[in-house]
């Protein structure tokens, strides 16, 4: 069953939003070595939870909750298309990672979801 794995936080001030979350919660971050500005954030340890990234805002970008772990995003979005959601975002590559998509549910809330694949728009 497909689960939530990761979220996200857009800032305009990436290093003001991380030195809150740090003070106020004990995350610690960590920046990415990829395409794009980006921190990996840790909410814990051992503890059960989810971690998640921070970047910058970006004015064309949707705000997206949380990411679910799909064994094949092409599948899942015939499903949520099925179960009467809209693609948000069609499937697209985040090299090295895997694919994404963003949906939203009837209600219009956001979300993504995530195949991993390593090979993803490395080709």
């Amino acid at each position: 069953m497909p689960r939530p794995v990761h979220f996200d936080i857009s800032a305009e001030d990436p290093q003001r939003a991380a030195d809150f979350y740090s003070t106020a919660f004990g995350w610690t971050f960590t920046k990415w070595d990829g395409p794009m500005e980006y921190w990996l954030i840790s909410t814990g340890g051992e503890e059960a939870g989810i971690d998640g990234g921070l970047g910058l805002r970006r004015p064309d970008a949707p705000e997206v909750p949380f990411t679910l772990d799909v064994p094949s995003v092409d599948d899942y979005v015939t499903r949520v298309t099925e179960a009467g959601g809209t693609i948000v975002q069609p499937k697209s590559a985040i090299p090295g990672v895997g694919w994404m998509a963003l949906f939203a549910d009837p209600e219009g809330n956001l979300f993504g979801m995530m195949e991993a694949d390593e090979t993803a728009g490395l080709d």
